[in-house]
């Protein structure tokens, strides 16, 4: 056999590896949507790229993402009036699910959010089809995002609801903008799973104890079944600086990297109430207080 011969047999296994090497890389690029951007890149950069990204910006500086009529979300809202003055909303979506699990992550197509706007001031986020709203409002709008922040729009505007709340029976909104005719769509369930109630408190109150780890939270998000009149206490510890917040009751506490930050209250409005971290948008978990 020739020198050159050899040669060719050396270098060929080598050859056959870079192939397979950049088969990978090619493989690796180009897949579908991430359901998390990347460190760096703003909620607006992520990968998903349903609908179609308008210049036009809500009035909290949110950007319009169109999306054809028969495609697009719809939400409808129906508020209650609670016992303490305020109101427990209910809200029936179509086309369109919850997914507190990737918020921050990809605009795909028929998840998201809603942003709860009282007297055309944002209030809280709705992460499942109940929440609840203190007294004093005067108008309600419940605006549907997509995970990556953007709002859901038909022809230039948002896909909201909004209602005027009344002493009166239970006011019910109408979507805006109107959804298209046709057969109803099959409604995907919205519920965020219940934990297991605990057992009675302690004269001392609960603990909930919860750790946050770059986008994922421990344990994961879901609704905690609370006594009206109990003491909780939440004891975060995140890997990164940020604020804790538990919409309704606008108690705050700061999280410094790898420390526990306790935060106490008394249960003492009935209601759906968010945890969530400001910075991050993370949903920590949800007070159900009966």
């Amino acid at each position: 056999m020739s020198r050159r011969a050899r040669a060719r047999l050396r270098t060929a296994p080598l050859t056959a590896a870079a192939v397979a090497a950049a088969l990978l890389l090619a493989a690796g690029c180009g897949g579908r949507p991430t359901t998390h951007h990347k460190p760096g890149t703003g909620h607006e950069q992520a990968t998903g790229t349903v609908g179609t990204l308008l210049a036009a910006r809500d009035e909290s500086g949110h950007r319009l993402r169109e999306l054809p009529a028969a495609d697009a979300p719809a939400v409808r809202a129906e508020a209650r009036p609670d016992t303490e003055g305020g109101w427990n909303v209910h809200l029936t979506v179509e086309r369109f699910r919850f997914t507190p699990e990737s918020t921050g992550g990809a605009a795909l197509a028929g998840r998201g959010h809603a942003r709860v706007l009282a007297d055309g001031r944002e209030t809280t986020r709705a992460y499942g089809p109940w929440f609840h709203l203190p007294p004093g409002a005067r108008t309600l709008t419940v605006r549907l995002h997509a995970d990556d922040h953007t709002v859901w729009a038909v022809s230039g505007r948002p896909v909201q609801a909004t209602l005027s709340l009344t002493s009166g029976p239970s006011p019910t909104s109408t979507p805006s903008p109107t959804p298209p005719t046709g057969p109803t769509p099959t409604r995907i369930p919205t519920r965020i799973p219940t934990r297991t109630p605990a057992p009675p408190p302690t004269p001392a109150g609960r603990t909930l104890d919860i750790r946050v780890t770059g986008t994922t939270v421990t344990p994961a998000p879901s609704r905690v079944e609370v006594r009206k009149g109990e003491r909780i206490t939440l004891r975060v510890t995140s890997d990164r600086a940020d604020t804790v917040h538990v919409h309704g009751y606008d108690r705050e506490a700061v999280l410094a990297p790898g420390a526990p930050a306790t935060l106490d209250l008394t249960a003492d409005r009935t209601g759906l109430f968010e945890v969530e971290t400001h910075e991050s948008g993370l949903v920590l978990t949800q007070l159900v207080v009966r």
